[in-house]
């Protein structure tokens, strides 16, 4: 299951793709990685799609990555006695801690330390920033507000606070709970919700410990006043661009975006870019023309994945949103300005061994017209250092680890191969042509490039380049 491409597809599940014919048919269409959104659904509905997904990676013989998307904080109003209200501009409206029903002049707000972070003139947002309401007077208590956007308020409607930090961890008691569920299952990608500093991803780590990688959504703008330390300390980043467009405007979101990638990008870290991205398609058969333009730019940017959420979890058109995005990666990277931008964004390499024997794997790879870099790693290190080069051919992600090889599968370029450990210099190379040719990558007379780290299994320590011949 080789793709023509190296831009990876994630793909969300869910009811309309809960079925061993429908994830399958997700796979071969060109998902690349799954994600259990446990927002929604039952421990049971995930393990039942985590098996099915384990099943797939032996019917094709391919390592298949899947990501737990932990919900984290859900700030929300209570309920109304009377149904649902219309705030009118201009008028009053308090929120507080009092649980009787609300009305058209007040409703429960069940969070504290909303209260205890908000000042005289802060916004608050309702209804995914459809109702926009101003603090013109509050305690610990309640916040009596003014309302500058109008619009109806139902029960158990969202709540936004931009630009303020809240006194929250981003794993609730629910969170941690599905957290070790999903640990035992043994998720490869663990998605975290809510971040609005690098302490929660620190939090976040100690808790994983290793047994998963940690992707931060970064979905809320105090995220990106500490991008650098965020990106630092995670291992990938998710461009939440539904959350960031509630409590950014929505012309700044491109240019957050842009950021976004260009800081992972120069980090190493895998970049996917997520939400709406094909909407359109959760009732059409095919994406409006903007949609596919937004997928574009996406890939142009250099981001390592792009996301389906409800267009492959509840969509009529789970397959067709699937192929659809493959064939506009497809396109996309198979155009002379792609490789054009991927040159032009390259950072250069930092000043140690492992990244300038990579840096001259990549230019070696153009120089002798190399058919594939192939690249040997337990951790994945030495393959994401190859990936960060953006090179113009495929990498081979060789591992003896199958949890690498699941976990590099949402990398750019990377196509993984769990294959048993090396010894010798002499297997590594025996290896990597043999794994060339029988993935289809090179054939007899094409060159390959290698890279490795020696002592092997030593993480970080890429300092071997090495090119071979397919016979």
């Amino acid at each position: 299951m080789r793709r023509s491409r190296c831009a990876k597809i994630l793909a969300t599940l869910g009811p309309a793709t809960s079925s061993e014919e429908s994830i399958s048919s997700l796979f071969e269409a060109g998902a690349d990685v799954f994600r259990l959104n446990f927002s929604h659904g039952s421990k049971e509905d995930h393990k039942k799609r985590y098996d099915i997904i384990r099943g797939l990676e032996v019917k094709y013989g391919r390592p298949v990555g899947i990501l737990l998307d932990l919900q984290g904080p859900k700030l929300r109003v209570g309920e109304f006695g009377g149904g649902p209200v219309n705030l009118e501009a201009g008028a009053t409206f308090r929120l507080d801690l009092d649980k009787a029903p609300g009305d058209i002049n007040r409703i429960e707000l069940p969070h504290p330390e909303i209260f205890r972070a908000l000042k005289v003139g802060t916004d608050l947002l309702i209804n995914d920033g459809r109702v926009r309401l101003e603090v013109i007077k509050c305690d610990n208590h309640f916040a009596e507000t003014k309302v500058i956007v109008g619009g109806e308020v139902s029960d158990h409607k969202g709540v936004n606070v931009p630009g303020v930090r809240l006194d929250l961890s981003p794993l609730t008691v629910k969170d941690r709970d599905d957290l070790q569920f999903g640990l035992e299952l043994g998720v490869d990608w663990v998605a975290l919700s809510f971040v609005q500093e690098p302490q929660d991803v620190a939090e976040a780590k100690k808790l994983i410990a290793g047994r998963a990688g940690i992707m931060s959504k970064l979905e809320k703008p105090l995220a990106i006043e500490h991008l650098d330390e965020i990106v630092e300390l995670s291992d990938a980043v998710m461009v939440a661009r539904g959350d960031l467009g509630v409590e950014l405007p929505p012309e700044v979101v491109p240019v957050v975006q842009k950021r976004i990638i260009r800081t992972s990008r120069k980090g190493g870290k895998p970049v996917v870019v997520a939400t709406q991205m094909l909407e359109s398609m959760i009732s059409a058969p095919t994406p409006t023309r903007a949609e596919a333009s937004d997928v574009a730019t996406a890939i142009y940017e250099g981001a390592d994945a792009v996301m389906l959420s409800a267009e492959s979890a509840v969509g009529e058109y789970p397959t067709e949103a699937v192929s659809m995005m493959d064939r506009i990666i497809q396109t996309i990277e198979q155009d002379n300005a792609h490789q054009l931008q991927m040159d032009v964004i390259r950072h250069d390499p930092e000043a140690t061994a492992s990244d300038a024997i990579t840096a001259a794997a990549r230019q070696v790879t153009d120089t002798i017209g190399a058919s594939v870099i192939a690249t040997f790693s337990s951790t994945g290190s030495t393959t994401l250092r190859c990936a960060r080069e953006r090179p113009s051919v495929p990498i081979l992600g060789l591992t003896p680890r199958l949890e690498t090889a699941r976990r590099m599968a949402i990398v750019w370029g990377v196509h993984s191969v769990y294959t048993e450990d090396i010894r010798m210099f002499t297997d590594m190379v025996t290896k990597a042509v043999n794994a060339a040719k029988e993935e289809k990558f090179a054939e007899a007379g094409d060159s390959v490039v290698i890279t490795a780290g020696v002592p092997f299994g030593t993480p970080g320590a890429t300092n071997i380049l090495r090119i071979a011949w397919v016979e």
